[in-house]
């Protein structure tokens, strides 16, 4: 049964050149397994997003061997980690600590795929004066994804500072009228930062393929080759 429950996107990577990741978050533990026995049959490397503690903890002993696993972005990794191509073109900034969860799932997606990442932690806007100093630093990179919740301030912030693309990812951080991670999404919705580019709140793996997309753009055809 299983197997009429999973399709397999193998061509992805040759394709967009982006892997298909496997969202574990709604899939059982059988439906997991079943997947990560399809990826290591054919030598594909997988990457496993949402994959929670208690369902990685469900798997065998086989699977949870063969799986290098955080449990603090809730990813799992099939196959070896690549050594980065070179000098991070990519940044992830954290506006606050407690979105750290989301910082290291864009941060692993992108191990994942190769790209090294510079990781700068807890610059949010309350003071100021963090982001300004680094701010000669952060025009150095192509792509800067900025995680931030709350009223998602640092998203414009960063958008009117540097000339690399801003991949604004929402987070849930926040009291009341946070409302779950709507008010940072709104805001950088109705950002008037020209260019900022957007994904849906928590989605650390989607700002890390926006900017492996622009990355993949930026490359020249014997690079890719």
């Amino acid at each position: 049964m299983v197997n009429k429950e999973v399709k397999f996107d193998f061509a992805r990577r040759a394709r967009i050149g982006i892997s298909e990741a496997v969202l574990c978050e709604g899939k059982s533990v059988s439906q997991i397994e079943h997947i990560v026995s399809l990826a290591d049959e054919s030598g594909e490397p997988l990457l496993l997003t949402r994959l929670g503690p208690e369902v990685f903890g469900g798997l065998s002993d086989k699977y949870r061997r063969s799986i290098d696993f955080d449990a603090v972005s809730r990813t799992g990794v099939l196959g070896p980690i690549k050594s980065p191509s070179g000098l991070a073109a990519v940044a992830v900034v954290s506006a606050g600590s407690s979105d750290v969860a989301v910082v290291r799932e864009a941060e692993r997606t992108l191990a994942f795929h190769g790209e090294a990442a510079d990781v700068m932690m807890d610059i949010g806007v309350a003071g100021l004066w963090r982001v300004m100093e680094r701010q000669k630093e952060l025009e150095a990179y192509r792509a800067i994804i900025v995680v931030a919740g709350m009223d998602g301030a640092l998203f414009s912030v960063m958008g009117g500072l540097v000339g690399g693309l801003v991949i604004a990812v929402p987070t849930a951080t926040g009291y009341g009228a946070a409302n779950g991670g709507m008010t940072a999404l709104f805001a950088a919705l109705a950002s008037c930062a020209p260019g900022v580019v957007v994904v849906n709140v928590g989605n650390g793996y989607g700002g890390a393929c926006a900017a492996l997309r622009v990355l993949r753009c930026t490359q020249t055809p014997s690079s890719t080759a």
